[in-house]
């Protein structure tokens, strides 16, 4: 039951917002009673953290899995954003700005769990682009692996890139596309303009 509940939730928060939902509509889509819930989770921030812990482990999970491919670090690099859109169902409401907003505590822990997971993929994924040849040899990893991450961030600040105006879906491919361009070489912009070619 507790995994149908963080499911369901998963949903309807993508969907509509972690502020805009409650318990009672999380309940009624089940088809149970909220007391069912409040067995497994005392209150809704509670549920809020489960779900991003959820959410999270799962993304984790598919980039292992895209990571084990060897795939080319171009490559790589839209696979993972396309597993990680495919769960986000294109953020029509912002999940991350909701979060930050309404839940800072939460939001400041995944923020760091995404860092420091997400650091050594995007470190690993930038040495074999220059030890292949797609990325420039005199790149500072270091650096461009932070950036990266905080360009990521940066690109859901509601603020600043309104859903009503940007995509999410086209907001992270300008931004695979502004990141790649910055650091390939001849050969590397070749297999990025191959991968846009299939979006």
């Amino acid at each position: 039951m507790k995994d149908k509940i963080l499911d369901s939730s998963k949903n309807l928060f993508l969907n509509l917002g972690f502020k805009s939902v409650t318990m009672d509509e999380i309940a009624s889509n089940l088809g149970v009673s909220k007391k069912t819930i409040y067995k497994f989770f005392k209150n809704k921030t509670e549920l809020v953290k489960a779900v991003t812990d959820h959410m999270f482990d799962i993304i984790c999970e598919g980039i292992d899995v895209i990571c084990q491919k060897k795939l080319n670090p171009i490559e790589e690099i839209f696979s993972i954003k396309r597993m990680v859109m495919q769960h986000l169902k294109d953020e029509k409401s912002s999940p991350q700005y909701q979060l930050q907003k309404y839940y800072p505590k939460i939001y400041g822990s995944l923020k760091t769990k995404q860092f420091q997971i997400l650091q050594e993929t995007i470190k690993e994924n930038l040495k074999t682009g220059v030890h292949l040849g797609l990325f420039r040899d005199n790149i500072d990893v270091e650096f461009i692996a932070r950036i990266y991450f905080y360009g990521m961030i940066g690109i859901k600040d509601q603020e600043v890139f309104p859903l009503s105006n940007f995509s999410m879906n086209d907001l992270m491919l300008n931004y695979l596309e502004y990141h790649l361009r910055g650091i390939s070489t001849e050969q590397g912009v070749k297999e990025l303009n191959k991968q846009l070619k299939q979006k």
